[in-house]
């Protein structure tokens, strides 16, 4: 858990200490006083762009000098990321202190969102379901970050050459698709593990009062047994004239039906999507503690606004019964009265105070 938060001129906060002393710690303020922006930070802690996948140019507050900072001590260890101001597009990390990559970050913290803006995430793109999914993966698979950066590093490479078959040299593009079979074929069975993980927890979960879900993998097109490398050497002249490359891990898509109704969750109303979302995320927060021994920190925003008092009651117990450290956000103090035990902040233009229990 994140035994303690800094920011420097992070977003919208010129400087913020948070101290959590309970494992529920609830940021309180109108819309735009910045607390989504400290979910924003904690999720940096994590390799990626963040729950918002911003630039982090844009994350810089404005009136500041142009870079930013986030740290935290997790488990007695430093965590640390940032950009320079005379370098805003590279992220910088430190893990006690000893630079690191973002990807290493993973080996230490476990970090799972929810926003208002994945309520559309069903009847998103493919590419937003497979980047949900590839979060869900990293916790339980912390080298799944490297295959996905090679594999996508050599997939860009080949889209290159491919985009001039004449000049392509053969050689070159055999190196690529062998690293795209190297890292593809783990990055699609770790996703496949989690997958069937997961189905298999929220087998044994009611069908209320949040909606039970079943995950399924689908490719875009069927590759059989075929190794992906020399697959993707067969179709090269199909691909340059399609201008991508049109299989592999990354034409994957994550498809989740209602279990009960056997409905598609596209077609599932508003409220019965935010539940299915939940339970993923719940059963996913279950298999992380019982294969890291502690489960990932949450981070939910204005998750409450959008749940009737019993959902939100019901949702408060089971998180209490995970034991997990979840960051959570909301415009109305009363909308955790049951919460019980807390760190209550109030977030104002930038700045965050203690609460009144």
């Amino acid at each position: 858990m994140i035994g303690r938060l800094t920011l420097s001129d992070f977003r919208n906060h010129a400087d913020a200490l948070i101290v959590p002393d309970h494992a529920f710690i609830l940021l309180t303020g109108e819309n735009g006083a910045g607390k989504t922006n400290i979910l924003e930070a904690v999720s940096m802690l994590a390799p990626g762009r963040g729950l918002r996948g911003a630039a982090l140019r844009d994350m810089a507050r404005q009136d500041g000098a142009g870079g930013f900072g986030i740290a935290a001590e997790v488990d007695g260890v430093m965590l640390g990321t940032g950009v320079a101001a005379g370098a805003p597009d590279r992220r910088q990390v430190r893990i006690g202190g000893v630079a690191a990559s973002a990807n290493a970050l993973a080996d230490h913290l476990a970090i799972v969102w929810l926003t208002p803006a994945m309520d559309r995430l069903f009847m998103d793109s493919p590419g937003g379901r497979r980047r949900f999914l590839d979060r869900l993966t990293l916790a339980l698979h912390p080298g799944h970050a490297v295959h996905s950066a090679r594999y996508e590093a050599a997939m860009r490479a080949r889209n290159r050459l491919l985009a001039d078959p004449r000049s392509a040299d053969p050689l070159w593009l055999d190196a690529l698709e062998a690293q795209m079979g190297e890292h593809g074929a783990p990055l699609a069975a770790a996703r496949a593990d989690l997958t069937a993980r997961l189905n298999a927890m929220l087998a044994d979960q009611p069908d209320a009062p949040f909606a039970r879900p079943l995950l399924a993998l689908e490719e875009a097109e069927g590759g059989g047994d075929e190794p992906l490398g020399p697959r993707l050497a067969r179709e090269r002249r199909r691909d340059a004239a399609a201008g991508r490359t049109l299989s592999g891990p990354h034409r994957q898509d994550l498809t989740v039906t209602h279990r009960a109704k056997g409905q598609a969750a596209a077609l599932c109303s508003t409220g019965e999507q935010k539940a299915l979302l939940l339970s993923i995320l719940l059963a996913h927060a279950a298999l992380v503690a019982a294969s890291r021994g502690q489960p990932p920190v949450l981070l939910l925003d204005e998750v409450a606004a959008h749940l009737d008092p019993s959902r939100r009651a019901a949702l408060f117990d089971r998180l209490r019964g995970m034991g997990a450290q979840v960051w959570m956000t909301g415009t109305e103090r009363a909308l955790f009265q049951d919460v019980g035990e807390a760190t209550r902040l109030s977030v104002t233009s930038g700045h965050v105070f203690r609460s009144a229990s």
